[in-house]
């Protein structure tokens, strides 16, 4: 008999899933043994309710090859047309040093990771983050900066929400000045209205007229004029409000910065420093504010604290903010930050430093003086009389011609109306971009003497003001003064990424956070200049290739979600959240049912559901759980009908937090509408949805997809993320629009939820990607392998752990939750020294404690290996019988591996008087010693460092000693 194999064999050989999915045929098929059945589909059907069971594919193309996908997709972005952007509104050209380019953002090491939760085995970007921080600080002249949040749009509403939590005032007005980014405006209003405050857009000089809790103002502002700011801080101040001020990061190394002139938030986008426009994000904001205010800001603080050994160690402070702790009364939704794109920028001033910053600052700023001289020779009228990098011009009604010579050239102006025209440069633009320029604006095709107007402006006052000049220093802690050739700035680099665990060493089995394989082929685009080089507000006829690859994905997700359309905007999941409820706010307001706020959220949601509710406005009633974990159908009911008159909506997750698929869901959900609500599906499990079941056809109205989780974007250490919302078709025309780039569908009178039209576009091309490689087929076998990959874990953890909650037959979602309590009344082990001991194994922990206290939930996610499951499970054994020694009384609880974990190599060549030998200490298991990993400190003390909270580079004197 013949071995030929055919062509259609040879073909699968090039299979994507084969890669994506970790356990092979064999090893399924023995893990199947172990749970005792005969095939995937017969685990399936005793797992998935069949009254959501699909029994068909998703209606979705054939997979592709990684060559075929990239070629179609190297097509596609083609169609971008890349011209030189001089829009500014908050974007802007950068240089990515090649350096931070192919070590940090191409690098697994830094985008694989997960947020620091466990800061042991993550002081690198934690070090990272905190530079980020100490730049915010130092350009803003504040006390105070938050690790990162989503974009510059979002900070404002964020320093908003705060004024109006902080300030002494009375009032319910925020005044916005009228020359802000108009984004910036649309987003605070969208947030003002779910909060039910009141804004007021006018003139600066009319602030007088009005009292407010709290004012924003822009420097520069979007004209590019210079405005002293103090004057109307002061009149804030005056009323006993707080003023916010959205500064240009790059314009603060010359400019005096904010909180020199009595700012209370400062905030911004920290895109410029090194991070490609990407047609909208994903970019970091930088939040820097008071430190009275230290317990009210959002967003996550990196602070220093000490480890057991009083060595300085660094980790998140202040997570009582947070809203899966603080639930409903949270001060934002913090979930997702900008991690790696904050760490870029960090690292950008690192390899500058403030001299450098300097240079590049001081050459923007020369070249718009020159371009200004050039332009006021050839007869426009500039009506900004102080500038940075942007000036506003008169053109007296020839707008249109001039913008059309400038497309010729390739370049983008903002066009304003007929009469206005504005022109910014950034660190790209050169001597070759003004002569372009002038040309562009005079018309008569010659070329002006570039260095006859630099002599010029030279002799003449360029465009800062004397009085609002920078005089104090900046960046001057070792950090920033020592990394400055590329051999020193790769070592750094390098030296960071060496102290934090990423998918790139070993698994990180987080419940919820679905940490699964971000496949090389799929990070692949997001550097190809056709998607990196995009201005957000370019015109459309440039971004056909966008198009292309947003309408192809969209259309994606509403096949394999089931709902009509699909909103871009959202660049979170919690953002996604918000947006989803404003949509159904929107509708019942559309009906005249105002009065419907009351948001239903069972106690086993997704933990940043409560607080999406408060954002919205929304009076949070919980629904009970069950003893295995299900919602508690009666008291849905009994709440659903004492609420029937003002019933908003359910926010329900599904599977649930709680690791199970609740037979009664679609019940749930025809309860919901019986008394007039909508229904919000969480996605955040949408990866135990994906070709077996959809939301929609469950009974969902709307629902955010974690494209970070289940379609394969990077968490990044924090962030970025993705949160684009379906809805059903109802819901359609109440999602979010925008300003600037009017969207199709929506309700042209809606307002943004993000500063880019659709959100973090350069990133979705990732999720494109994934969705091509797998198909339908793939995509619902990476579901069923999910399942089975955690009802292993479940099956042969359940012997040592308590499994806390099961479905039918027995059997978990693809998430399970096991129970630390009874070890810990047993023991005086907790769940915490089970989780740092995982460390010397070289695994992350499993989210601790949430959603249960004392547990922890693990999620393997179907790119995981049989292999790296069995090593975990011997890692989680091996914990068991130390426990169990301790139980026996071999061992004192702080005696024990455990409790002492993780051990560094400060324990293990120091004095050692433990129990236990430095060999068990460090290699619990034999194949640890294969790929050590080796946390860089040791247990860190959470306490110490939120009473002595300290959140910037440590003083020179500490470099000294």
């Amino acid at each position: 008999m013949s071995n030929t194999r055919s062509l259609t064999d040879l073909e699968q050989t090039d299979a994507f899933l084969r890669r994506h999915i970790g356990p092979d045929d064999a090893e399924q098929q023995s893990m199947l043994e172990t749970l005792g059945v005969e095939s995937l589909d017969a685990l399936i059907s005793e797992t998935v309710p069949n009254s959501i069971l699909r029994k068909d594919l998703l209606n979705l193309p054939g997979p592709r090859t990684e060559a075929e996908a990239l070629g179609y997709l190297k097509g596609v972005a083609s169609k971008n047309q890349i011209f030189t952007s001089c829009i500014g509104m908050g974007y802007h050209g950068t240089l990515t040093p090649n350096v931070i380019l192919r070590n940090v953002l191409e690098n697994p090491g830094w985008y694989t990771a997960y947020t620091p939760y466990q800061p042991e085995i993550a002081q690198g970007r934690l070090e990272a983050l905190l530079n980020f921080q100490q730049l915010s600080i130092d350009l803003t002249g504040m006390e105070l900066a938050s690790a990162s949040l989503l974009d510059e749009a979002t900070a404002a509403a964020e320093a908003m929400a705060l004024a109006k939590r902080q300030a002494k005032s009375k009032s319910n007005l925020f005044f916005i000045d009228h020359d802000c980014h108009p984004q910036t405006i649309s987003v605070v209003r969208t947030r003002a209205e779910a909060f039910g405050f009141e804004v007021v857009l006018d003139d600066v000089r009319k602030l007088g007229e009005y009292e407010v809790f709290g004012a924003l103002f822009q420097y520069p502002n979007t004209w590019g004029e210079i405005t002293d700011l103090k004057p109307l801080i002061d009149a804030v101040h005056a009323q006993n409000g707080l003023a916010c001020i959205a500064a240009d990061l790059l314009s603060l190394v010359l400019l005096t910065p904010p909180g020199e002139l009595g700012a209370d938030v400062v905030f911004g986008s920290a895109q410029r420093f090194g991070v490609p426009m990407g047609y909208g994000g994903p970019h970091a904001a930088y939040f820097a504010t008071r430190d009275a205010y230290k317990r009210a800001m959002p967003g996550r603080i990196i602070g220093v604290s000490v480890d057991t050994r009083g060595n300085r160690a660094l980790r998140m402070a202040l997570q009582t903010r947070e809203q899966h702790i603080r639930r409903e009364k949270a001060n934002s939704n913090i979930c997702t930050a900008q991690v790696l794109l904050a760490n870029i920028a960090s690292f950008y001033a690192v390899y500058h430093g403030p001299e450098g910053l300097k240079t590049i600052a001081e050459r923007v700023h020369r070249l718009t003086a020159i371009l200004a001289s050039g332009l006021e020779g050839k007869g426009f009228k500039r009506q900004n009389e102080h500038f940075f990098d942007t000036l506003t011009l008169d053109v007296g009604g020839r707008a249109g011609e001039i913008v059309e010579r400038a497309r010729a050239a390739r370049i983008n102006l903002r066009l304003v109306d007929e009469t206005t025209l504005g022109v910014s440069l950034d660190e790209t633009s050169s001597r070759a971009t003004v002569e372009q320029l002038l040309a562009v604006f005079a018309g008569d095709g010659q070329a002006s003497d570039i260095e006859a107007l630099d002599r010029q402006v030279s002799a003449a006052a360029i465009g800062i003001p004397e009085a609002l000049r920078r005089q104090s220093a900046f960046l001057t802690h070792p950090v920033f003064n020592s990394y400055h050739s590329e051999t020193e700035m790769l070592r750094y680099i390098k030296s960071l990424e060496n102290k934090d665990l990423a998918l790139n060493h070993a698994m990180i089995p987080l419940g919820s956070c679905t940490m699964k394989l971000n496949a090389t082929a799929e990070m692949i685009p997001i550097t190809w200049p056709e998607f990196g080089q995009l201005h957000p507000f370019a015109p459309l006829a440039q971004a056909e290739g966008y198009k292309v690859m947003i309408d192809e994905l969209e259309a994606a997700l509403r096949e394999i979600t089931g709902f009509d359309a699909i909103c871009m905007q959202p660049n979170s999941g919690a953002q996604g959240e918000y947006a989803g409820l404003l949509a159904i706010r929107k509708f019942h307001e559309s009906n005249g049912d105002e009065h419907r706020n009351v948001c239903l959220i069972p106690t086993s949601a997704h933990g940043t559901n409560p607080a999406s509710a408060m954002m919205a406005s929304m009076r949070v009633v919980l629904v009970s759980c069950d003893d295995n974990g299900n919602v508690d159908i009666a008291d849905l009911k009994q709440k659903a009908e004492d609420n029937a008159d003002n019933l908003s909506c359910l926010m329900i997750t599904y599977p649930s937090t709680h690791g199970v698929y609740e037979e009664g869901i679609r019940e749930i959900c025809q309860i919901i509408h019986q008394h007039g609500g909508q229904v919000y599906m969480d996605g955040a499990n949408l990866n135990a949805q994906v070709g077996l079941t959809r939301p929609a056809d469950i009974g969902a109205d709307v629902s955010h997809m974690n494209l970070h989780k289940t379609f394969c974007i990077p968490h990044g250490g924090g962030g970025p993320g993705m949160g684009p919302i379906g809805v059903k078709a109802h819901l359609a025309p109440y999602v979010a629009n925008h300003p600037v780039v009017p969207l199709d569908g929506p309700d042209p009178e809606n307002g943004a939820v993000s500063a880019a039209p659709w959100g973090s576009a350069s990133i979705l091309p990732i999720s494109w990607t994934y969705v091509a490689l797998m198909g339908a087929e793939g995509l619902r076998r990476a579901t069923e392998v999910a399942i089975l990959n955690a009802n292993y874990l479940a099956k042969r953890l359940g012997q040592a752990y308590p499994v806390l909650y099961s479905g039918r037959n027995g059997r978990v979602a693809h998430e399970c939750i096991i129970d630390i309590r009874p070890l810990k009344a047993a023991s005086g082990i907790t769940e915490e020294d089970v989780a740092k001991r995982l460390m010397d194994f070289g695994f992350h922990a499993p989210t601790m404690s949430f959603p249960v206290p004392g547990t922890l939930m693990i999620e393997p996610t179907e790119s995981e290996s049989k292999a790296e499951l069995d090593r975990f499970i011997d890692a989680m054994l091996t914990i068991r019988g130390e426990i169990s020694r301790v139980e026996q009384g071999e061992w004192t609880v702080e005696q024990s591996p455990p409790h002492n974990a993780p051990h560094t190599l400060a324990d293990i060549t120091g004095e050692w008087d433990r129990p236990y030998s430095r060999q068990e200490a460090v290699f619990p298991q034999s194949w640890v010693a294969a790929n050590k990993f080796w946390p860089s400190v040791n247990r860190i003390d959470n306490v110490y460092g939120d009473r002595n909270l300290f959140c910037a580079c440590p003083p020179i004197e500490a470099y000294e000693a």
